[in-house]
């Protein structure tokens, strides 16, 4: 077997980091281990390093662990039970009362959430900033400030970050910068090859890919940030169990095959969006007109399966349009093999209302699916009349 995957392509880190044949029976795919606790030889002998109990170590998750590390060049990965339990072990980790942060402007609503609701009351504050102005982030960093909070491309806007010199404003602040990184996927785009610190993903989306998984993952390169990581879910608890390690580790095996997919069918999506009469503005990195086009092109490989669009006769004509679609599923969520649609404003970013972060509610986001491309162009066409 190969020792070294760092030098091996993508597609073929994918099927084969962390999952090699079992070696007592050879069976191909990583075995689930459903066990919460291990036999130990002796007191204190446990066996291959951490496995004692579950909840601090299982194979399967390990496999899991060291796919995704090695997905997205990093030393370090860990799986939690979902994407929010994982930004909450960086945010707790990381941050102390008093400390600052900067969020971006676009961040994903559950986000906004625990910072706005819960990091608030313990002490720590954040400031909101367009992540794409380097002089409005500049302009928003304190003394204590500890992190710089980005994702890119955003949800729902599509926004983009030139990771690389947010990471550099960070460094210079003598803060982290995290990204998550849940709608490029390690496929497309690798924010710490490109100077990030902490990269998130939700991997209930792309990862996972089959809309029957929920969890998340966190990838770094420093060893002290693994260990308060590691410490904190140990302690706290808010790890997958091994058979949701395997879902999504069995997603990741097919992971750059559906991005392809999911990119050429988003890009036929947005082609029949900007000639429709119904639809005032699309969100999408790959249109050249879109303002992080240029910094989309230089550090992501494609576009992505996201997109987003606002419908001209308001709130209610795109509510409806989204109980028209027949193909479009009208459902929270992402990244899943099939096409979903839902209104950001109602549905995953309502806790953003009333806030900076508030999204427009003539808004409809799309996660564009892996089905004949042609049919999905004409069931949104037909929903939009």
């Amino acid at each position: 077997m190969v020792d070294d995957y760092s030098v091996l392509g993508f597609e073929t880190r994918a099927i084969h980091a962390g999952q090699k044949p079992d070696p007592r029976t050879g069976a191909v795919t990583v075995p689930i281990y459903q066990t919460s606790t291990y036999a130990q030889d002796g007191v204190g002998g446990t066996r291959e390093g951490d496995y004692e109990y579950s909840r601090t170590a299982n194979p399967t998750r390990s496999a899991l662990e060291e796919a995704l590390a090695s997905l997205e060049g990093g030393r370090h990965a860990l799986a939690f039970a979902s994407g929010m339990a994982a930004s909450d072990v960086v945010l707790r980790s990381t941050l102390r009362p008093g400390d600052h942060l900067v969020l971006g402007n676009d961040a994903y609503g559950g986000t906004f959430r625990l910072i706005d609701k819960v990091l608030s009351l313990w002490g720590v504050e954040h400031t909101v900033a367009d992540l794409a102005d380097l002089d409005e982030v500049r302009a928003a960093i304190r003394p204590e400030t500890k992190l710089i909070w980005c994702e890119s491309p955003t949800n729902p806007m599509l926004g983009i970050a030139d990771i690389a010199a947010l990471a550099g404003v960070a460094h210079d602040a003598g803060a982290r910068l995290v990204v998550d990184n849940t709608f490029a996927t390690p496929y497309l785009q690798n924010p710490l090859a490109l100077g990030a610190d902490i990269v998130l993903h939700s991997t209930t989306k792309y990862l996972g890919g089959h809309a029957d998984v929920v969890g998340g993952a966190i990838i770094t390169n420093e060893d002290e940030l693994r260990e308060q990581f590691f410490f904190l879910r140990n302690t706290a608890g808010a790890v997958p169990g091994p058979f949701d390690a395997w879902l999504t580790l069995r997603g990741v095996k097919t992971l750059a095959l559906r991005m392809e997919r999911h990119s050429d069918n988003a890009e036929k999506i947005v082609q029949a969006l900007i000639k429709h009469p119904k639809v005032t503005k699309v969100y999408y990195p790959g249109l050249p007109e879109h303002p992080g086009h240029e910094t989309a092109a230089k550090q992501m490989r494609r576009f992505g399966g996201m997109v987003s669009f606002r419908h001209v006769d308001g709130e209610q004509a795109a509510l409806e349009v989204a109980s028209r679609t027949k193909l479009f599923i009208l459902a929270e969520s992402l990244g899943g093999v099939e096409s979903l649609i839902e209104h950001p404003g109602k549905m995953t970013h309502a806790s953003t209302a009333g806030s900076t972060l508030q999204v427009p509610a003539d808004l409809l986001r799309l996660s564009v699916g892996i089905e004949d491309g042609r049919d999905l162009v004409a069931d949104l066409l037909a929903a939009l009349g």
